[in-house]
């Protein structure tokens, strides 16, 4: 496991570990999007990790996709991550937050009143969310951005970042998958207009690149990531040419110079995401999706990441870099409290040596 072990530089980050912590929604925050004492304590608990990106946070309250899923957007919200980011670093870990903009994914039960649901087209995602308010409902139709609200969504993720400065983060991500409304401009189901944001895949990875800019603007490039996933048909979003789409994208994130890119498994077999990350991304990749301890570190060694994301892993195993420092068996974790309210299946899994 030594190749886990190792000290690594990503971007402007100096990590003590490449074992990194993947951002997963849990639904934990207060209705308002506020994180409270649970959050501070979960995220403390797994400092180990040589960086944590925290769960996908809205950036504005049209970006909202879940309930009880924390905002960045106020500051109240700032507060209340701040006290998280304060658990992580008296632990003597590092923490970036992943900014998600949910688009056409979410329900007017889930926003505040008058807030509106926006996408690139006026396209409505089959499927359902659940709503604390009443229950499944059908993804909402979505209204089609106009320019102005496009710049606006754009300046709401510089905006965000620079938030999530203040609230002590270390740095930020860009959710840029899962069908979400960086990937709905991406690809071309989603994606019908009839501007500059539309059209090629340079085009329409130009929305991406924006948000990353802004996103720069306001923490500094070096410390801003971008997460992908060629060949995500989640949240029914779908590509022409995914691979190269993607490729474009991960060129784009390239040439604007950000600290690294997480890549997530490809799910179709015709793709290899992380191929693509190592031959259009010069700097840092972090690879994500089904690996084990023993996998990871053969991805380092053998070239093909500079540090393996953990999801999954780092649910029920708080102390999951001790786990692997000392060959000691992983714990498993209970799916049905993934997402439910309250802190049974959250802050609650014990280290090994307690367990």
């Amino acid at each position: 496991m030594n190749a886990l072990l190792q000290p690594l530089t990503l971007g402007d980050l100096t990590l003590r570990n490449r074992i990194v912590m993947a951002p997963m929604t849990r639904n934990r925050a207060a209705p308002d999007g506020v994180p409270g004492e649970a959050m501070a304590r979960y995220y403390g608990q797994r400092a180990g990790a040589g960086l944590i990106v925290a769960e996908g946070t809205w950036p504005c309250a049209e970006g909202q996709a879940y309930c009880r899923q924390p905002g960045i957007a106020s500051g109240e919200q700032v507060a209340g991550w701040r006290r998280v980011t304060d658990a992580v670093h008296a632990a003597g870990g590092l923490i970036v937050l992943q900014i998600m903009h949910g688009g056409r994914i979410g329900s007017h039960h889930i926003k505040p009143a008058g807030v509106a649901t926006l996408a690139p087209s006026a396209l409505q995602a089959v499927g359902e969310v659940w709503t604390d308010a009443a229950g499944l409902q059908p993804y909402d139709l979505p209204q089609e951005m106009s320019a102005e609200q496009v710049r606006t969504a754009i300046q709401a993720h510089g905006d965000a970042a620079a938030r999530a400065m203040e609230a002590g983060f270390d740095g930020v991500e860009l959710h840029g998958t899962s069908g979400y409304l960086p990937m709905q401009f991406l690809s071309s189901s989603t994606n019908r207009r009839s501007d500059e944001w539309a059209g090629s895949a340079a085009a329409r990875a130009g929305f991406m690149t924006a948000c990353l800019r802004a996103m720069g603007q306001a923490a500094g490039l070096g410390r801003v990531g971008l997460r992908l996933n060629p060949g995500n048909t989640y949240n029914d979003t779908a590509d022409e040419d995914s691979a190269a789409t993607h490729a474009e994208a991960v060129r784009q994130a390239a040439q604007l110079g950000i600290g690294w890119m997480h890549m997530m498994r490809a799910p179709v077999p015709h793709i290899d995401a992380f191929a693509m990350a190592r031959e259009h991304f010069a700097g840092p990749v972090i690879v994500n999706d089904g690996f084990s301890p023993e996998t990871a570190a053969a991805a380092i060694e053998g070239g093909m990441a500079d540090a393996v994301a953990f999801g999954r892993h780092f649910i029920g195993n708080p102390d999951l870099l001790d786990r692997i420092r000392h060959g000691w068996p992983l714990a498993r974790f209970d799916r049905k409290t993934l997402y439910t309210p309250g802190e049974a299946g959250y802050a609650d899994y014990p280290p090994y040596a307690a367990a």
